[in-house]
């Protein structure tokens, strides 16, 4: 046994060899009962409290923590062995390398779950909508910001020239641009909408013949719940380049109704049937507007012709209020005698003698 143990393996003994993979195995097991200690003790103190953050942090930071006792033990296993100075160069920076990384996804977990739990509910209690609009785009930009700036550091300390990297980047940076011009004007849109503020989350907008809610807006596109219950995704550039229709924030809502009365109708009946429209209007100041247009406007081929124009509140429920109207319209009309038209003829025959 202590021959084979003895003897030389790629300049370390087995012993060595042995030795190693026991502080590889070490880590894996303190990771184990680190993952014991989180199950069974501490989530369950954690549980008792009131806030809910202390336990979605230890539920996201468990594994990388976990994960960190895992290259430590691979780490000290390997550092122990001889290899030749290259070799142990690039262990080293490859070690460097994923323990940033590791540190990186910690941190981007641990903010994740910050906005998760507090900043997210508290713009949801909020009456203000634009910061529903924007935390989502400043919580995936902080993200983007921390693997950006741990994948470089991470780099950096494994031994690349990151000036050089850059400088690399740079020459194909002009094919780059062009093949993500549409991109950069989606994302200029998309600071457009944040700027001008043609719309926020939940206004029902037109834009290109999609007629819908706003559910999400995003750096790159927006998503909008047409009226069909259908999710589309509109790229933010097209809000620059076509005009958007705000139904939400329109003050009122026209309503033009065409009337059409008998011919037999007399000229007192046309202005009792114009006074009840007017009177409708009037006994419905808590859904209408006081605006209204009432015309005799029409001589049609086979009617009479009223315009009734009328303007619903914008807190009213459109439909609602519509039905409403309508009913006391024809239900008034009827009670006075007033006869509505339809298409009809009239065929006068010539006897021959």
């Amino acid at each position: 046994m202590k021959e084979f143990l003895a003897k030389t393996y790629y300049n370390n003994t087995a012993e060595d060899w042995f030795i190693s993979l026991l502080f590889i195995i070490g880590g894996i097991i303190v990771s184990k009962i680190i993952y014991w200690i989180f199950s069974a003790v501490i989530k369950k103190l954690i549980s008792k409290t009131k806030t809910r953050l202390d336990d979605v942090l230890i539920q996201v930071l468990e594994k990388p923590i976990i994960y960190a006792f895992i290259i430590g033990g691979a780490w000290l296993g390997l550092d122990r062995l001889t290899f030749s100075p290259k070799t142990h160069t690039i262990i080293a920076h490859a070690f460097t390398f994923i323990l940033i990384f590791n540190i990186t996804w910690l941190l981007v977990r641990a903010i994740d779950a910050v906005f998760t739990e507090l900043v997210i509910p508290y713009t949801v209690k909020s009456e203000n909508t634009f910061d529903d609009q924007i935390v989502p785009i400043i919580r995936k930009g902080m993200k983007a910001l921390l693997w950006s700036m741990g994948i470089i550091i991470g780099l950096d300390n494994a031994g690349f020239d990151i000036m050089a990297l850059i400088a690399g980047l740079g020459i194909g940076g002009l094919a780059l641009a062009l093949a993500a011009q549409d991109t950069v004007k989606n994302i200029f849109g998309g600071i457009m909408i944040f700027l001008d503020k043609p719309f926020k989350l939940g206004d029902r907008i037109i834009i290109s013949g999609q007629d819908g809610f706003v559910t999400e807006v995003g750096i790159r596109s927006t998503r909008i719940k047409t009226l069909m219950g259908r999710i589309i995704t509109v790229p933010n550039a097209n809000f620059s380049e076509s005009s958007i229709e705000n139904i939400s924030i329109e003050p009122s809502r026209k309503v033009s109704v065409s009337l059409g009365l008998t011919y037999d109708t007399t000229p007192d009946k046309m202005e009792l049937a114009m006074k009840i429209l007017d009177d409708i209007v009037n006994a419905n100041q808590d859904c209408l507007t006081l605006d209204r247009i009432i015309s005799f406007n029409n001589w049609g081929d086979f009617n009479l012709g009223i315009l009734f124009i009328y303007y619903i509140r914008k807190e009213a429920d459109i439909l609602a209020t519509q039905s409403k109207v309508n009913l006391q319209v024809l239900r008034q009309f009827n009670e006075n005698g007033l006869e509505f038209a339809y298409p009809t003829q009239t065929i006068y025959k010539k006897e021959l003698v």
